[in-house]
């Protein structure tokens, strides 16, 4: 892989990104966070961030050294990425159920309110994901590879073996499939 290039691994909050992340450290990519959002009981490995990614519309200082790497950025953040470098995004998609009952769970742990209509948060989720592929599909430096999150926890060798193609093989597949923890799975529908 052109040491140049920076890897993204995005989606959805709670569509599988800390788990892709995780595979993909443990494939031998090196990654790019800061640790200072802890595991804790919602991501028990690890959320696998850099904080000054959540800054992106107005600081980019950090990008130099994603070069080579991985960094976890949400999709809703996709768009500020400057054009000046080439980018392989690993997009995460899951169940939306999934990630609607995820949510719930996280907000109730945090004892903040969930009583969040699922039908209408769907909707807006589904055209955020048709707007951002859509965008995507018109960048000239950016690569895109879809995941699906409930296909990578049933068939992890599978999918290891596609992330690592689309990364010219720049990660041990084997090494990835064995950091997959099925029971983190724990919404499902």
């Amino acid at each position: 892989m052109n040491p140049e290039t920076v890897t993204i691994v995005s989606g959805l909050p709670r569509s599988g990104t800390s788990m892709m992340m995780k595979m993909l450290e443990a494939g031998g990519m090196p990654i790019l966070t800061d640790n200072v959002r802890a595991a804790d009981e919602d991501n028990p490995k690890g959320y696998y961030e850099l904080e000054r990614v959540k800054k992106i519309e107005h600081d980019t200082t950090w990008l130099p050294e994603a070069r080579g790497k991985v960094v976890k950025l949400i999709s809703a953040l996709l768009r500020h990425l400057p054009p000046t470098y080439h980018y392989k995004v690993i997009f995460m998609r899951r169940e939306m159920a999934e990630v609607l009952a995820s949510q719930r769970q996280m907000l109730v742990r945090r004892g903040k309110p969930a009583d969040t209509d699922d039908v209408k948060m769907a909707e807006v989720f589904e055209r955020h994901l048709r707007d951002v592929d859509g965008w995507l599909r018109q960048q000239p430096n950016m690569e895109v590879l879809y995941v699906s999150y409930n296909e990578m926890i049933a068939h992890p060798s599978e999918h290891a073996q596609r992330v690592a193609a689309f990364l010219d093989h720049a990660v041990q597949p084997e090494a990835m499939v064995r950091a997959v923890d099925q029971s983190l799975h724990r919404q499902r529908t």
